[in-house]
C-alpha cells in the first residue's frame, strides 16, 4: 500500500460510524456489524443476497445466515452453493475462546436438533437447512462463520479446528467454520500486503529461471499444507484468488469434475495431466527445500488449487481416530502426486505486471475476455472519471469508502469527497432499469457481477450508432439510486417500497423512455442517461417524474386497487401467492403476459404524463423541458 494508507484504527474508526449511527439497540447493533463485514466480505451488494435474521432471544447461536448460491458461469455450469451461519461478535461482545465454545455448541445444537426453544425465525431457517443437508451436494457447504473485529489469536484458531472436528461428527462433511474480521476488509483493500507482515512457506522443488521467477513442481500434499496455512494465518482462503478473474466455479463443469476424478483415482499421475498454477508475490526467501512467499496470491490455477484443496480437506479433515486401509492407500498414492508451479516475484508495487501476468497465463483457458474487466483499465478509468466530472468517489471493492474516510480523515490535505457510491450497485440499477432485468436485480447478484450475463451486456462491445457504457450512465445510475434512497426504497421503507426498490428503477426509465418516443427523439442507452440526469437534477422536472413513478408503485402494491400486483395471473397460479417468488421471476416486467396489471399501470401514467390541468403544462412537457435546456 502507499504511504497514505490509513493505518488499521483510523479504518476501523470510520468502519464503525455507520454500524453504530444513531442509538441503536444491542440487536440491532449486532446485525448492522453481521450484515456489514458480510456483504464486505462476499464483495456482494446486500439486494440479491439471500439474508435471513434470526438474533435475539432464541436465535440459536446464528445472528443472521446467508445463502450463497456462487459466481454464474455458463460454461462450467453451477458451483456449490453455501449457507454461511454468522455468529456476530462485536466489540465487548467477544470474549476470547469460551465464547468460541459456547456459540459453537449452540449452532451445532440447533442444526442437528437437540436445541429447543428457538424463536420462528430460527425454526424456519432451521427447517430450510434440514432439506439442503438431505439434498446437499459434493460441493454444497454449511459454514459457521465468527464475525469480530480484530483477528482471532493463535490460541483461539487452535479451537476452531476442534470446532471443526465437533460439527462434521454431528453435522457431516459439509461443515465447516472460518473465522472473518474487520480486519480481513482492511487487509483485502491494502495495496501492499507486505506491511502486514503476510508471509507463507510452500514447500516445492524449485529452480530460478532468471531473477524473479521460479519454476518447478510442488507436491499436492505440500501445496494442500501451503493452503491450510495461508487460511489459519489470514482466516480467508478466498483472500488468496483476490487478484485471479473469477471465484472457484465448483465440481460440477468437465474440467473441474476431471481433476477431482483424478485426485480421487490417480492421484500421482495429477502432474501429467494439468496444466499448473502461477502464483505471484512481492518476495520471497529461499530456505531448506521450502521458499517463504510475501503476500502470495494465486493468479492462475485458482481451479486447480481450489479443486485440490477440496478433494484433500475432505481425505484428510474428516475426523476419526482408527485406520482406513483405503484412505491410508489413498494418502500414499497422494503423496506422489505433483502439480507445476510458476511463482513470479512482483515487487510492491507491481500491481500492472501483476495484471498482465494473471491476463497472459489465463489467455489460453476457459476464461472469457469479459472475465478480465475487474483486471482492466474500466473499473479504474471509472472511478478517475467519477471523481473528476462528478466529485464523487466510486467504491470499486467494498470497503473502500470506510479507508477513504480514514484517509480523509487523518490527512485534510488529501481530496475530500463527501459523496460515494458502490460500483456493483450502480451495475444493478442498471440492469433493473435500463435493461429491465428486474427479477435478476432482485433475486440474484452473481449476473450483475464481472462474468455475470447481465454485466457482460452491459460492458460488450456496443452495436453500431450506440455508446460503450460509462462513467454517463454510471452517474446516471446514482442520481437514481439516491432518489430511491430519498423515496425509501428497499429495506426499511413503507409498506408498499420495502420490494420494490428494482421495480421503482424500471417504471422510471420506462416512463422516461415514453417521454423521449412521444417527443420523437432519438432513444439510445446514453441518451436515456444524460436525460435522466437532466430530469434529477431539475427540481420541477424530477417531482414530476418521481411522484408519478411512486404513485403507480404504491398503487400496484397496495390489495384492492384495479392494477393490483395481487391481481396478476402468475403471482395466483405460477407462485400460488408468494410476492417475493414472483418479484425475483426472471419474467417480471418483461412481458405483458407475465404482468399485465403492471403494463396496464404503466400505460395508464403514460397518458396521466401528458395531461395538462389549469392551463398549466404537463409533467411530460416540463421533463422535455429539462431535458432540452443546456
Amino acid at each position: 500500500m502507499t504511504t497514505t494508507f490509513p493505518d488499521f484504527d483510523a479504518f476501523l474508526a470510520s468502519w464503525r460510524e455507520s454500524v453504530i449511527e444513531g442509538t441503536p439497540t444491542t440487536t440491532e447493533l449486532g446485525r448492522r456489524f453481521a450484515q456489514k463485514i458480510v456483504t464486505q466480505w462476499l464483495d456482494a451488494p446486500e439486494s440479491g443476497l439471500e439474508i435471513v435474521y434470526c438474533d435475539g432471544a432464541g436465535d440459536g447461536g446464528i445472528d443472521l445466515a446467508v445463502l450463497d448460491i456462487g459466481p454464474e458461469d455458463e460454461s462450467e455450469g453451477q458451483p456449490g452453493h453455501t449457507w454461511y451461519l454468522i455468529q456476530s461478535k462485536h466489540g465487548t461482545a467477544f470474549a476470547g475462546t469460551r465464547t468460541l465454545l459456547v456459540e459453537a455448541q449452540k449452532v451445532i445444537e440447533t442444526l442437528d436438533g437437540r436445541r429447543t426453544g428457538l424463536n420462528s425465525m430460527a425454526e424456519g431457517l432451521r427447517e430450510r437447512l434440514n432439506i439442503f443437508r438431505s439434498q446437499a451436494g459434493a460441493n454444497d457447504r454449511l459454514i459457521m462463520v465468527f464475525a469480530t473485529e480484530h483477528p482471532l489469536t493463535d490460541d483461539q484458531r487452535i479451537i476452531l479446528s476442534d470446532i471443526r472436528t465437533m460439527g462434521r461428527e454431528h453435522i457431516g462433511g459439509l461443515f465447516d467454520v472460518e473465522a472473518i474480521s474487520v480486519e480481513t476488509i482492511y487487509s483485502r483493500l491494502a495495496e501492499e500486503a507486505p506491511e502486514f507482515g503476510l508471509r507463507v512457506k510452500l514447500r516445492s522443488h524449485l529452480v530460478p529461471s532468471g531473477a524473479d521467477l521460479l519454476v518447478g513442481s510442488t507436491r499436492l500434499t505440500d501445496l494442500y499444507k501451503f493452503l491450510v496455512d495461508y487460511r489459519d494465518v489470514t482466516g480467508d482462503l478466498d483472500g488468496i484468488y483476490e487478484k485471479n478473474v473469477r471465484r472457484f466455479l465448483g465440481g460440477r463443469g468437465k474440467v473441474n469434475k476431471g481433476m477431482q476424478e483424478t485426485l480421487r483415482d490417480a492421484p500421482e499421475r495429477f502432474g501429467l495431466y494439468n496444466n499448473g498454477i502461477t502464483i505471484v508475490a512481492s518476495d520471497w526467501t529461499e530456505a531448506d527445500g521450502a521458499v517463504e512467499l510475501v503476500a502470495p496470491y494465486i493468479v492462475n490455477g485458482c481451479q486447480t488449487s481450489r479443486t485440490i484443496w477440496e478433494v484433500f480437506h475432505r481425505h484428510y479433515r474428516a475426523g476419526g481416530t482408527g485406520i482406513n486401509p483405503e484412505i491410508e492407500a489413498w494418502k500414499t498414492r497422494a503423496n506422489d502426486g505433483t502439480v507445476v508451479t510458476k511463482i513470479v516475484k512482483v515487487g510492491a508495487a507491481g500491481e500492472q505486471l501483476l495484471q498482465a501476468i494473471t491476463r497472459y497465463t489465463n489467455s489460453q483457458n476457459a476464461v472469457r475476455e469479459k472475465d478480465f474487466l475487474a483486471l482492466s483499465s474500466d473499473f479504474s478509468g471509472w472511478k478517475i472519471g467519477m471523481a473528476e466530472r462528478y466529485d464523487i468517489y466510486l467504491e470499486v471493492q467494498r470497503g473502500g469508502w470506510d479507508s477513504q474516510k480514514a484517509l480523509q480523515n487523518a490527512n485534510p490535505a488529501t481530496r475530500q469527497f463527501d459523496q460515494h457510491v458502490n460500483a456493483a450497485d450502480l451495475i444493478k440499477v442498471y440492469g433493473a432499469g435500463w435493461l429491465g432485468e428486474v427479477g435478476l436485480a432482485f433475486g440474484k447478484n452473481p449476473p450483475f457481477l464481472p462474468g455475470g450475463s447481465i454485466f457482460k451486456r452491459i460492458t460488450a462491445l456496443p452495436e453500431e450508432g450506440q455508446e460503450a457504457f460509462g462513467v454517463e450512465d454510471l452517474y446516471a445510475c446514482y442520481l437514481l439510486q439516491e432518489a430511491a434512497d430519498e423515496l425509501k426504497f428497499g429495506r426499511g421503507g413503507p409498506p408498499a417500497r420495502r420490494q420494490s426498490r428494482f421495480v421503482f428503477y424500471m417504471v422510471v426509465i420506462t416512463l422516461l423512455r415514453d417521454t423521449l418516443n412521444r417527443f420523437q427523439m432519438t432513444v439510445t442507452s446514453r441518451s436515456l442517461s444524460i436525460a435522466l440526469s437532466k430530469v434529477l437534477n431539475d427540481e420541477t422536472a424530477k417531482g414530476e417524474l418521481l411522484n408519478q413513478a411512486v404513485e403507480l408503485i404504491e398503487g400496484y402494491f397496495t390489495q384492492g386497487s384495479e392494477d393490483s400486483i395481487h391481481e396478476e395471473p402468475a403471482l395466483r397460479n405460477t407462485h400460488f401467492g408468494d410476492l417475493n417468488a414472483f418479484l425475483k421471476a426472471e419474467r417480471f416486467g418483461r412481458s405483458r403476459d407475465f404482468t399485465p396489471k403492471l403494463f396496464d399501470a404503466l400505460a395508464l401514467t403514460q397518458k396521466a404524463l401528458g395531461k395538462s390541468y389549469a392551463g398549466r403544462p404537463s409533467a411530460r412537457d416540463a421533463i422535455m423541458q429539462a431535458i432540452n435546456a443546456g
